[in-house]
């Protein structure tokens, strides 16, 4: 990756460049951090909303510049915003706004490919449970450390997602567990589509974004809501919507 990217025009914190029908979407642009903040949720949004009208845009990749795709939320914006408002409708904007993002990518017109490297953690491993399709570089590690930190799983309402992509016995144990896991752990249990030797990690990914560029638009589309349709048929409860409620009791 090019660290040294500086956020596009229009943005805080993503550089957006594009090649064809593929628009690469690289986080932490300029910034020494691998946080998920209110910045950083208000350019993807911004970003995912601007696709709804375009056509020449098949493939969204989401990357990060910084040494870790993304180390979770932004602990010092939540006690920031508890301090400002301690009734915690501040906090629950912002928790919602991470839900609003997540549903912006899972129904997103464009096939969403992260591209993951570093360690991938709470936040950042809710939201790109939302991709399509996941790439991860071998020596990348994973976790959801919510229940160790003494916090419910509440963010972007990924834990209905996660069961549905990774099934509830193996989430139940790494979500009580809090452990950290290897890229080989999540090849083998589906969090990951392919993993790669991070030098490699961009041809597996042109790989995919070939395939998927000479593919018909609009069937492409038509299967990305047939799946998703069916996956949340399968998430007869979805409390996902109840994310910021759940969350702000532990945080003020």
């Amino acid at each position: 990756m090019t660290d040294h990217l500086q956020p596009s025009d229009g943005y805080k914190t993503l550089h957006v460049d594009q090649d064809g029908p593929v628009l690469h979407a690289r986080l932490h642009a300029g910034r020494s951090d691998a946080v998920l903040d209110v910045a950083a949720i208000d350019d993807l949004l911004r970003l995912l909303d601007s696709l709804t009208e375009r056509t020449d845009v098949k493939v969204l990749v989401l990357s990060s510049l910084a040494a870790d795709f993304c180390l979770g939320a932004d602990r010092g914006e939540f006690a920031a915003a508890r301090k400002a408002d301690p009734t915690g409708a501040a906090l629950r904007r912002i928790v919602d706004k991470g839900f609003r993002l997540c549903q912006a990518l899972e129904t997103s017109d464009a096939i969403t490919i992260a591209r993951l490297h570093g360690r991938v953690t709470g936040a950042g491993l809710a939201l790109v449970s939302y991709c399509d399709l996941r790439v991860g570089a071998d020596t990348s590690r994973y976790r959801m450390p919510e229940v160790g930190l003494g916090l419910p799983p509440a963010w972007g309402g990924a834990t209905g997602r996660l069961i549905t992509e990774v099934g509830v016995s193996r989430i139940r144990e790494l979500m009580l567990t809090s452990r950290e896991f290897d890229a080989a752990t999540a090849n083998r249990i589906d969090l990951l589509h392919a993993t790669a030797p991070e030098e490699d990690l961009d041809k597996v990914v042109t790989a995919f974004t070939r395939l998927l560029g000479r593919r018909s638009q609009e069937s492409m589309i038509a299967a990305k809501r047939m799946l998703t349709g069916y996956a949340r048929a399968d998430r007869t409860a979805d409390l996902g919507l109840l994310d910021s409620n759940l969350l702000i009791p532990h945080l003020i």
